[in-house]
């Protein structure tokens, strides 16, 4: 069977971690966080065209940032740029991408294979990706089947969910010698005691939220386990063959989808899901911290980016948006923080309470804040 790939990337959030450099109109995905002259976002897409053309390349983010990733993107293709009108998480994401790509493929479910990858994720060595993508979408040609990828643990980390292979099973396919496996079950975030366990076995492994299907699967697959969603993909793809996503009618299914991730709506519960097991580095860029993770050190561990002045400092995130011929920023003697600063906003937090940025964006917008 000729089957079509198309790509959707799913880049809709709107990283509150990282203020005060994200905000609201120029997220996480648009900024240079895992590398130095190219946006996360930019990345995301460059990983992807050696697989699939640029012109079945789907990015799926808020109606509010469509316009701003348009103009970051003036070579992709506009019409590719989808603008969700409400925020339904993943399943809502999914569900409006899906719904566009039928539109514009004559409703031909069968005949196309989808990858989903993410825009805020950190990826080392590209080649080694492509291969665990080109194998996850070989195995989804040839089966019912909804694939994810996981990575194996290099931490005991209580921040992500974990999916579990069954020990006693064998790979069902090793093309491009990357194993799959049928998903035994998925897991919750572990305390840490169960994430040391985790990553001390070869039976559990992060679950990295990419995906790979024939459309006609996932939709499939949705009618068993979330059958209003399939309606609600069905609907809007016959409005947006005649239409276009500012319809209303489209705002008004948008409303009735669930505010819930596909993890927990389909994967978790549906019998026919399996995972390759991707060889390359991986990480979910979630908040400040983590660039200790992957930004290159000085000798006394500090990372420094827009060239802050650092004094007998250890253990520093100092970063610096405005760089230093537009400000002047300098940490004396401190440990274990995390300093930020932007042309409108300043955070300070020890590094244990990186997540606890949010808090803070939340607080601000309670005070109707202008630097969201």
């Amino acid at each position: 069977m000729s089957l079509q790939t198309v790509g959707v990337i799913m880049a809709g959030g709107s990283g509150e971690r990282f203020w005060p450099v994200s905000r609201r109109c120029h997220p996480k995905q648009l900024l240079y966080l895992t590398s130095e002259t190219e946006t996360m976002l930019e990345e995301a897409v460059n990983r992807l065209t050696p697989l699939i053309p640029k012109e079945q390349i789907f990015i799926a983010t808020s109606v509010h940032l469509r316009d701003l990733i348009r103009r970051a993107f003036p070579d992709h293709p506009m019409d590719n740029i989808l603008g969700e009108p409400l925020p339904r998480n993943t399943s809502g994401c999914l569900a409006f991408a899906v719904a566009n790509i039928l539109a514009r493929f004559d409703g031909k479910a069968e005949n196309l294979l989808m990858s989903v990858t993410t825009a805020d994720h950190l990826i080392g060595d590209g080649d080694r990706f492509r291969d665990t993508i080109s194998a996850a979408l070989q195995f989804a040609k040839e089966e019912d089947a909804l694939v994810t990828i996981g990575t194996h643990p290099t931490r005991p980390e209580t921040g992500y969910g974990y999916i579990q292979i069954d020990q006693l099973n064998q790979p069902l396919s090793d093309f491009k010698g990357v194993p799959i496996y049928q998903v035994a079950r998925f897991l919750e975030k572990p305390n840490h005691e169960d994430a040391e366990r985790y990553q001390a076995s070869r039976f559990y492994y992060w679950n990295s939220g990419m995906f790979f299907w024939r459309i006609s699967t996932f939709i499939d697959s949705l009618k068993t386990v979330m059958p209003p969603l399939a309606e609600s993909i069905d609907r809007m793809a016959d409005i947006l063959k005649r239409s276009d996503e500012s319809d209303p009618r489209i705002t008004e299914i948008f409303k009735t989808i669930p505010n819930t991730s596909i993890d927990y709506g389909l994967m978790e519960k549906a019998d026919n899901v399996y995972v390759a097991l991707g060889d390359f580095k991986w990480d979910d860029v979630g908040s400040w911290d983590s660039l200790s993770r992957f930004r290159a050190r000085d000798q006394h561990r500090n990372i420094t980016v827009g060239e802050p002045v650092l004094i007998d400092c250890n253990n520093v995130i100092a970063y610096n948006e405005p760089g230093r011929e537009n400000m002047a920023v300098c940490v004396i003697g401190m440990e274990n923080i995390i300093v930020v600063t932007s042309n409108d906003g300043v955070l300070v937090c020890p590094k244990s309470h990186a997540q606890d940025v949010r808090k803070a964006v939340d607080e601000l917008k309670n005070r109707n804040a202008k630097q969201i």
